[in-house]
């Protein structure tokens, strides 16, 4: 079989195309370059090229084909932009699920397809699988078996016809016998650090990066004690609705404490960037107001505005692996769910709604942050996911 595998230039995506040599396939190696700015960037002024450099070295050691394609209109009009606009309006999107859905597993599987490609892999800490259902082939998305790098949460917009073509060699395997195996085969990734930060950009300043779109804009930050009257809600346990609401602070309920360069670089939950100290406890964001350019902080991490049982997805975000389990209004069912990557799965019951898809967790959620991708599981399955919208 004819498989591309998209060589990053990191260890994971060189020992999945090692495999699949071993096992006979004709393997093509495939490096993209997504981005060229380096505004924002932390760690060199060119991560791109060590990337590549990289790839090549790796497709030269396993004596396979090498191509090169960029990519870079494509992914700043579909995953950057999306970013800016997600946090202009004060949500916090993930880049990461956009780049699998948008540009590794369609245009690049697009890119893929010309070289003759049968499949498509990636160096994904993932699983995936094949049934025949009424007679008709489904593919399913499981997590790795490494429980400390599953990366399904990052999958968990990939469409049936995508999973069709796509291939996870490495999923079955745990990191260290990924790292072994590259070393053994003398392959240049073997001790590299695994990347960081956005997808394809790296690791950046994210406030500077974002003023490449958003302007700065002094505000004011105000605290809010675990007194405030907002935070008193007499809500009824299964209420899920109104569970779901966030909390929503005026300036009023809090006192000043400091000032920020803009509302919409913060997020809930956030911790570092505040610049505000001589506290007991750290401070974190629990609220923003985009209109007024105004955040509201609590001392602790557990702070009650940190927390809510429920969250809402829009109908036209609700996304299933495979669109034949979805739910009609009125249903309910018992799910595993994380809200965000590395979260330990979390128990909660789905209702579908006439205005959403509601998530109704057995135990208060830190952090529930609007844009933020929500991800549900039955056992290590991934069923279907959406994006917060509350």
């Amino acid at each position: 079989m004819r498989i591309v595998v998209g060589l990053s230039g990191g260890v994971d995506s060189s020992v999945a195309a090692y495999i699949l040599k071993q096992q006979g396939h004709d393997v093509i190696g495939l490096f993209m370059r997504n981005w060229h700015d380096t505004t924002g960037t932390l760690e060199g002024d060119c991560p791109w090229y060590d990337d590549q450099m990289f790839a090549e070295l790796v497709a030269k050691r396993l004596d396979i084909p090498f191509h090169y394609v960029d990519l870079s209109q494509e992914y700043r009009a579909r995953v950057v932009e999306y970013m800016f606009a997600e946090y202009e309006r004060g949500r916090t999107p993930n880049p990461d699920v956009l780049c699998n859905r948008e540009i590794k597993f369609d245009v690049f599987l697009k890119e893929a397809l010309k070289l003759g490609a049968e499949a498509v892999a990636t160096g994904h800490y993932c699983r995936r699988t094949e049934s025949v259902v009424d007679g008709r082939k489904v593919y399913s998305l499981l997590a790795g078996s490494d429980p400390n790098k599953d990366q399904s949460y990052f999958l968990c917009q990939l469409s049936q016809e995508q999973l069709r073509y796509a291939m996870f060699p490495v999923g079955e395997m745990l990191k260290p016998e990924v790292r072994r195996i590259a070393e053994q085969q003398h392959l240049a990734t073997a001790k590299r650090k695994d990347s960081q930060g956005i997808c394809f950009v790296g690791k950046v300043d994210l406030p500077i990066f974002l003023q490449q779109k958003l302007a700065a804009k002094q505000g004011n930050v105000h605290e809010i004690l675990p007194s405030c009257r907002r935070l008193v809600r007499d809500i009824s346990p299964d209420d899920y609705k109104s569970l779901s609401e966030p909390y929503a602070f005026t300036v009023r309920d809090g006192k000043k404490i400091g000032t920020h360069n803009g509302a919409h670089f913060y997020t809930i939950g956030q911790r570092k960037g505040l610049g505000i100290g001589g506290r007991k406890e750290s401070l974190f964001v629990v609220a923003t107001d985009i209109d007024q350019n105004v955040i509201y902080v609590g001392e602790g991490d557990s702070h009650p505005a940190l927390y809510r049982r429920a969250l809402k997805i829009r109908p036209e975000e609700v996304h299933w692996i495979d669109p034949e389990e979805s739910m009609q209004i009125g249903q309910r069912r018992r799910y595993s769910v994380r809200i965000r990557y590395r979260q330990p799965l979390q128990q909660a019951e789905l209702i579908a709604d006439t205005d959403g898809l509601y998530i109704l967790f057995d135990e208060p959620q830190r952090g529930i942050a609007a844009g933020q991708f929500a991800a549900w599981y039955d056992g290590d399955r991934l069923v279907g996911s959406g994006v917060i919208d509350r």
